[in-house]
């Protein structure tokens, strides 16, 4: 990659670590609960407030980024982020956090529309999958440390600036706030020239035609599944592992870090495996694998094994989004614009599942994992049944 190749693809590269920054929700979710008695539900408007924008707005992103360009688009995204995350300096109380999170959910569904899209128009062709799975990577490590940050770091910053009042792990979310504002710079400054293909504009009406089609509406139904269950395990695992195995509350905020670390290397090896391997059979053996682990994970007690089942449920999940939209889109290359639009929108379950989950924890401690092996059942049948 030559210098002037990289001062270019550096400061989009940059923009999917700020598209990490909404996988925060879990932290918001495991902070409130200590600093108050919310009940467990509604905490869960957090992840609510923060992936309701995907239904809400995917289309019509789509629709605005056609005309005032895709590098405009995602700098207002960033922008809109950056705000967010500024937002608790008001406070650390739920109504906060909840502005909080929907500014930064506004801002990530404006990203996932715009990033991938501008990242391929200045790469060559042949390297833009690679450039692609790197963009992953990049964000899949922006949401393993940001816990971290929020735990650690958060409250040491807060000492250095000798804040000694409740909500420490905020001051992880205002040095997010930063590296979104440098981003907004960097990308501001460069030159960016985008690809003008002249082609069919996503429309609502194009977006309903499409899902006459019942291969379709299946897996896009898959992507509301998986997404949810992704951020249901964000925001919930702590809970779990408090409540179901009786881990410190401490230790319990760094399940969602192993959780994403190992989405991390499940996607690196997904990327390997899917050279040789077919889709749809990696597809049924994901769901199964997860579907595995999350029965496993119901009748265990042991810390270790609980640990090691999170991370092997977060494997098998991993490259089931991916998955999905490859088979969908590859089966329908001209309905590749409605297909993209549509699974935009089921990010959405990652709104309602984990309120569903937090809901039936508060009945029974494995009531979210009951709703999780559901949710597994119906990835695992899902290319048996858009077949028949």
């Amino acid at each position: 990659m030559t210098r002037a190749k990289s001062k270019i693809i550096l400061p989009i590269l940059l923009s999917f670590f700020v598209l990490s920054f909404v996988d925060l929700v879990g932290t918001g979710v495991d902070e409130l609960r200590k600093d108050s008695n919310t009940p467990e539900y509604l905490l869960q408007f957090i992840p609510f407030v923060a992936f309701i924008w995907y239904f809400l707005l995917s289309v019509p992103t789509g629709i605005w980024q056609a005309k005032v360009g895709k590098k405009k688009a995602l700098n207002y995204a960033i922008l809109i982020t950056a705000t967010g995350l500024f937002v608790p300096l008001l406070g650390n109380n739920l109504p906060v956090i909840l502005l909080a999170f929907s500014l930064l959910g506004i801002g990530n569904t404006i990203m996932q529309v715009a990033a991938s899209p501008l990242l391929v128009d200045v790469v060559s062709e042949k390297k833009a999958s690679s450039f692609l799975s790197l963009s992953q990577f990049i964000k899949s490590l922006g949401s393993m440390i940001g816990p971290f940050v929020a735990a650690v770091v958060g409250p040491f910053l807060a000492q250095l600036f000798n804040y000694e009042g409740e909500g420490t792990w905020r001051f992880g979310l205002y040095l997010f706030g930063v590296i979104s504002v440098m981003s907004f710079l960097w990308l501001s400054a460069t030159k960016i020239e985008e690809n003008k293909i002249a082609q069919k504009n996503v429309s609502i009406q194009s977006c309903i035609d499409v899902l006459k089609d019942r291969y379709v509406v299946l897996m896009v139904l898959g992507i509301f599944a998986v997404v949810g269950i992704d951020v249901a395990i964000n925001s919930n695992i702590g809970t779990f592992l408090q409540q179901k195995i009786g881990i410190g509350e401490e230790a319990a905020k760094y399940g969602k870090s192993i959780y994403f670390f190992a989405k991390m290397v499940g996607t690196f090896i997904g990327a390997i495996v899917l050279t040789k391997w077919n889709p749809k059979s990696f597809l049924f053996f994901s769901s199964l694998l997860a579907l595995v682990f999350v029965i496993a994970l119901s009748v265990i007690s042991n810390h270790l094994l609980a640990w090691i089942f999170i991370g092997v449920i977060s494997l098998g999940v991993s490259n089931i989004f991916p998955l999905i939209y490859s088979i969908t889109v590859t089966k329908y290359p001209a309905k590749s614009n409605e297909i993209s639009g549509l699974m935009m929108m089921a990010i959405s379950g990652g709104a309602i599942i984990p309120f569903l989950v937090g809901l039936a924890m508060q009945y029974h401690p494995n009531g979210a994992l009951f709703v999780l092996m559901l949710l597994l059942v119906f990835l695992l049948l899902i290319n048996r049944w858009s077949s028949n």
